[in-house]
C-alpha cells in the first residue's frame, strides 16, 4: 500500500526537480490544478492515471521510487554492455548510407549478424510516442 504522506514528498521533489510550480506542472502532465493540490495537501491519494502522466511525461522518474521510494531520482542512465549497432554518426544501413536512399525493410544480415548459419527473422524498433517499425527479413 502507497504511504501518501512519503507519496507527497517525492512528488514535490519531482516538481521542485524541474522548477515547475504546481500549476506549470499540472499543465505539463495534463491533469487539473486542483489535482495537483488535493494530492499534495493530502486530501486525495494519487489515480494509476495520475502517476502514469507523471511517468510519461518526466521518464526520469522512476515508478518504483514514485510509489515507494525505492530506487533512485532522477533515474540514473547506465551505459549498456551491449554493443551500439549504429553510432551516432551512422544511423542508416551500410547500404543505405552508400546510396544515400532511405533504409528498406529488409535487415542486412552481415552488419547484424556475424555467424551464417543463424538468420536474423525480424527487427522491431519501437518510439516513444507509442509507434513501431517492423524489420523483416525477404530471404
Amino acid at each position: 500500500m502507497i504511504n501518501s504522506n512519503e507519496f507527497t514528498k517525492r512528488l514535490q521533489k519531482v516538481i521542485d526537480f524541474y522548477g515547475e510550480s504546481a500549476s506549470s506542472f499540472s499543465e505539463k502532465i495534463g491533469v487539473q490544478r486542483s489535482s495537483i493540490s488535493h494530492i499534495l495537501s493530502g486530501r486525495n491519494k494519487p489515480s494509476l492515471d495520475f502517476v502514469m502522466k507523471i511517468l510519461t511525461t518526466y521518464p526520469e522518474v522512476e515508478l518504483y521510487w514514485l510509489l515507494n521510494g525505492k530506487g533512485t531520482f532522477p533515474v540514473e542512465t547506465k551505459k549498456s554492455n551491449t554493443p551500439d549497432l549504429f553510432s551516432d554518426d551512422d544511423k542508416q544501413a551500410p547500404e543505405a548510407k552508400a546510396s544515400n536512399k532511405t533504409i528498406s525493410n529488409s535487415i542486412p544480415n552481415p552488419v547484424l549478424n556475424s555467424d551464417p548459419s543463424k538468420q536474423i527473422e525480424r527487427i522491431v524498433i519501437f518510439y516513444t510516442d507509442g509507434s513501431f517499425k517492423n524489420f523483416e527479413n525477404s530471404i
